[in-house]
């Protein structure tokens, strides 16, 4: 099903992006499109650190990039348990917490 925003096809439940013929998880839809664009922001500044970290060699930068990718990707609704089995308060909190995971002194 094509999408109506412009992006890459999703699966006519909504709850996966095809790209390049391959499904992946989509974006919780109900995460506040602020929200959202934070914690995307995020991400590609985490695999830009992966990038980099790759680049020279760094095992402990690499490990780090890898974990605020991972965070990001489960504040995102895209990794852990699935958006759609979790009810409206515990999907709200796994984006807040993402953020505030980010947010904090340290954490990005």
């Amino acid at each position: 099903m094509p999408s109506e925003r412009g992006g890459p096809d999703r699966t006519d439940d909504g709850r996966y992006v095809i790209v390049h013929g391959r499904r992946w998880r989509a974006t919780d839809p109900d995460i506040p499109e602020d929200a959202a664009a934070a914690l995307r922001s995020h991400l590609m500044a985490a695999r830009r650190a992966v990038r980099e970290a790759k680049r020279t060699e760094d095992a402990v930068a690499l490990r780090r990039a890898r974990e605020k990718v991972h965070r990001a990707k489960v504040a995102l609704g895209e990794r852990g348990e699935p958006w759609w089995e979790q009810p409206a308060p515990a999907r709200a909190r796994r984006w807040r917490d993402g953020l505030a995971w980010f947010d904090r002194p340290n954490g990005s």
